[in-house]
């Protein structure tokens, strides 16, 4: 048996964390075999010379038509059978959020979740963002699909999942119906891999805000999973945050999957 590694990193920007050596370093280290990027905010041809490309990555693109937002980017080592760009609903796949690809044994998806921010409508946007996923991957998975699924999803689950809950509950990103999605996924047969294998650790985030200097000091959040359906994760051998890698205010999260 020989196990795939598979990558979620949002950079908040692409061409910054490139400049600043960070991306190249990490994609050198880590060698993901699939790698998801979200919110890179650029489009291929402002990144001209690609750090995966001598590392022998195929790259996808799916840039939002607003410039310098959003957008998502999949490499991958080995070919897949085939790629799909978006949803195949235009008020999601104008702002570059979903990038799949089809693999022999599963199915993968990158996916940057809608912040709502602190707007009614933009709540709405979000919320029905979650249930066209949804339908998606339950649709890939009744076709007999196999799937991971991973990204920022733009909200902590449970109080373990952040550093100051009360304050959390302030603004977005913790609201109960926020995390009721989450919750949905869950019942509908989807795992979060990382919580399913180390139930009880803390103080692991993946997120931090810029300001005051929350990283330093560990106030965080939990906001990017890689999950994927029940009968795939009895595969899955290990899921990990990587909050030692910097170039963004998300790190790397994933998980090491048995192959073959």
């Amino acid at each position: 048996m020989s196990t795939a590694t598979i990558c979620s990193w949002n950079v908040n920007g692409l061409r910054a964390t490139i400049k600043a050596g960070h991306f190249g370093q990490w994609l050198e280290t880590t060698r993901p075999d699939v790698a998801g990027l979200q919110e890179v905010k650029a489009t291929p041809d402002q990144v001209p010379d690609e750090p995966w490309t001598a590392l022998g990555y195929r790259c996808w693109w799916h840039p939002a038509q607003r410039a310098g937002y959003s957008g998502a980017i999949l490499l991958s080592k080995q070919e897949p059978l085939d790629v799909r760009i978006g949803l195949g609903l235009e008020q999601f796949d104008s702002e570059g959020r979903v990038i799949q690809a089809d693999f022999p044994e599963y199915t993968v998806l990158t996916a940057y979740f809608p912040n709502a921010g602190r707007g009614i409508e933009r709540m709405e946007y979000k919320l029905a963002f979650y249930a066209a996923f949804l339908d998606h991957v339950n649709g890939l998975r009744s076709a007999g699909r196999n799937v991971v699924f991973m990204g920022d999803f733009n909200v902590a689950h449970q109080v373990i999942d952040v550093a100051r809950p009360d304050e959390a509950l302030k603004g977005t990103g913790f609201l109960p119906e926020e995390r009721a999605w989450i919750d949905r996924f869950l019942a509908e047969g989807y795992v979060d891999t990382f919580r399913q294998l180390q139930p009880d650790a803390r103080d692991q985030y993946s997120y931090w805000d810029a300001w005051r200097e929350r990283r330093a000091r560990n106030i965080g959040w939990r906001i990017d999973y890689v999950m994927v359906n029940e009968e795939l994760m009895p595969k899955v051998r290990r899921a990990f945050i990587q909050q030692d890698v910097f170039g963004s205010d998300h790190c790397p999260v994933g998980i090491e999957l048995e192959t073959g």
